[in-house]
């Protein structure tokens, strides 16, 4: 099978056509022939080695974290799924490689793709779709009338952020370029943030809930806009300790992340406040809920550009240039 490969870690690692053995099933895996893949944040820092602590692959690397597909066969144990099946997913982090023509995945990773999307608009959901849903349902437990900043609005996570937001009763501020303003608007931000002219940190306060996309500097910020003992949910952050000891890293790269995450500690301290570093889990069962947000036109997918598969490493470039507006999407079939 045709696949989009690096053999090393490294900014300048070329992401290159090659033909891979395909891939063989468990009892518990289906055979999903790709029809499109998303491209994510986590596909440029896996390239580039950023997340070797906690991530380790061997090379040849298949890159690519979600896709849409057509089931071409299924494991013996297998019986949710059958031959024929239009689904989507999200496969587990030691079983990533969706930039290719098929992968093997386990049943409880995958989800019936939503019948009113297409593939290439089904492909971008997983990813972004699984982060904010754990992030808001599982840790945040945002409620109706709360008031969450999710940051950088217009990108992949931030436009389906903003909607399940909005599903789940909150008030939404996010952040956005002049060039991003009508999109976020339309997707149902209340307040929009001009984070070129303005400074969100100066004009935000009493806030329960930060969903932060960009890390540094804007995540530290963040901090001055909650209540007290209200909490941060970051993907782009630090991981801290908390981190290390919920993902039982063991105790030596435990204590690297606490020292690494030294400032966050101490902002956590003196605003009262909680952070999470989300690393999102994939569960078949999650996508089924947000198939039914989507069948229902309650979340509508947000893309930005489609590349073919040959075209992957100007996909990625693309996409860490940090100008799209939704998802970057590699059409395979």
């Amino acid at each position: 099978m045709k696949a989009m490969i690096i053999e090393k870690y490294g900014k300048n690692s070329p992401l290159f056509m090659t033909e891979q053995p395909m891939p063989e099933i468990g009892a518990h895996d289906v055979l999903v022939e790709i029809h499109a893949a998303s491209l994510n944040p986590i596909d440029f820092k896996i390239k580039e080695g950023k997340v070797k602590l906690l991530l380790k692959y061997n090379f040849p690397l298949i890159l690519g974290n979600d896709f849409s597909g057509v089931v071409v066969k299924v494991g013996g144990m297998v019986h949710a799924f059958k031959p024929g099946d239009e689904v989507y997913g999200r496969p587990r982090k030691t079983r990533i490689g969706t930039l290719a023509e098929y992968i093997a995945i386990h049943e409880e990773d995958l989800s019936r793709k939503p019948q009113n999307l297409n593939f290439e608009e089904a492909a971008s959901i997983p990813l972004v779709g699984l982060t904010t849903y754990q992030a808001f349902s599982d840790i945040l437990h945002l409620q109706k009338g709360q008031k969450i900043l999710i940051h950088a609005g217009s990108g992949g996570v931030g436009t389906f952020a903003i909607q399940l937001a909005k599903i789940m009763g909150a008030y939404v501020a996010t952040t956005a370029s002049e060039k991003g303003y009508e999109s976020v608007q339309s997707l149902g931000a209340d307040q929009i943030i001009n984070y070129r002219k303005e400074n969100f940190e100066e004009i935000l306060t009493e806030y329960d809930a930060v969903f932060d996309t960009l890390g540094g500097a804007v995540l530290e910020k963040s901090f001055r806009i909650l209540k007290p003992h209200r909490q941060i949910v970051s993907i782009s952050g630090v991981p801290n300790a908390a981190f290390g000891k919920e993902q039982q890293l063991g105790w030596l790269k435990t204590a690297a992340l606490s020292i690494a995450s030294r400032k966050i500690t101490v902002l956590e301290k003196q605003y009262q406040a909680r952070y999470h570093y989300l690393f999102m889990k994939p569960s078949g069962a999650q996508l089924n809920i947000l198939k039914e947000y989507i069948e229902a036109d309650r979340i509508v997918p947000v893309i930005d550009k489609v590349f073919p598969l040959a075209e992957a490493a100007s996909a990625l470039h693309y996409l860490e240039g940090g100008g799209a507006k939704g998802k970057v999407v590699v059409r395979i079939k």
